[in-house]
């Protein structure tokens, strides 16, 4: 019996999480009440208090069942045997396949970043989306740096300025991408504008990249293209 009721419990709990990432999507954080939530999910706003302590810990629930694209792209970087670049480089493309491919992950990365307010009981999401940028601009900085010290290049800008340069270029591609999908070839536009933001940092490079590329069924479309 109380194996059964922790079931229920679990499942009661993921109903609500399905529910929030459906309203975020659609009505944005901010204009979706704990109530709504509660009742799209078939579940009672005390089984909600009961689960989270306020709509921002259920946000951070939310987050917490995905690995976001950048979050995911960052564990690539434990392969130093790898070129750098080409450790980057597959870390984009399956950051960006990822999104494209993925309804659940595409679904929670657009509600973090286009559906939210750092704002009152929210306000605390913004501290988190920091510290994950900031973590990934320094991994991109490493791998820059040994990179250039490997081809015996001379950055053309500081090595923290084009971190953060890369870091943009590829948030900035899955931002635009989601605003419509349709509008270009997320995977193909990403390894071509990687492959051009390398040259103007002085690397000379091949076709594509050496390491092992993480696969993942694609879209019909050209989404992943």
């Amino acid at each position: 019996m109380a194996r059964r009721t922790k079931e229920e419990a679990l499942a009661t709990r993921h109903r609500l999480l399905d529910a929030a990432e459906l309203l975020f999507q659609q009505q944005g954080v901010s204009s979706t009440s704990l109530q709504q939530i509660a009742e799209h999910a078939g579940a009672t706003r005390g089984a909600v208090y009961w689960h989270f302590k306020d709509k921002a810990d259920l946000f951070h629930a939310m987050l917490e069942r995905v690995t976001l694209p950048l979050e995911a792209a960052r564990r690539m970087g434990e392969h130093p045997a790898l070129d750098p670049l080409d450790v980057i480089e597959n870390a984009m493309v399956t950051a960006l396949r990822q999104v494209a491919t993925d309804p659940q992950v595409r679904r929670v990365f657009e509600v973090a970043t286009h559906k939210v307010e750092y704002a009152g009981e929210t306000a605390s999401l913004q501290r988190r989306h920091q510290e994950c940028r900031d973590a990934c601009v320094s991994d991109f900085e490493d791998a820059l740096r040994r990179a250039a010290r490997s081809a015996k290049v001379k950055l053309t800008v500081p090595a923290p300025m084009a971190a953060q340069g890369l870091h943009a270029l590829i948030s900035g591609l899955i931002q635009n991408w989601l605003l419509d999908p349709e509008a270009f070839a997320l995977v193909a536009t990403g390894r071509c504008t990687f492959n051009a933001y390398l040259a103007g940092l002085g690397f000379a490079r091949g076709s594509g990249p050496k390491g092992v590329e993480a696969k993942a069924p694609e879209y019909a479309g050209h989404a992943t293209q």
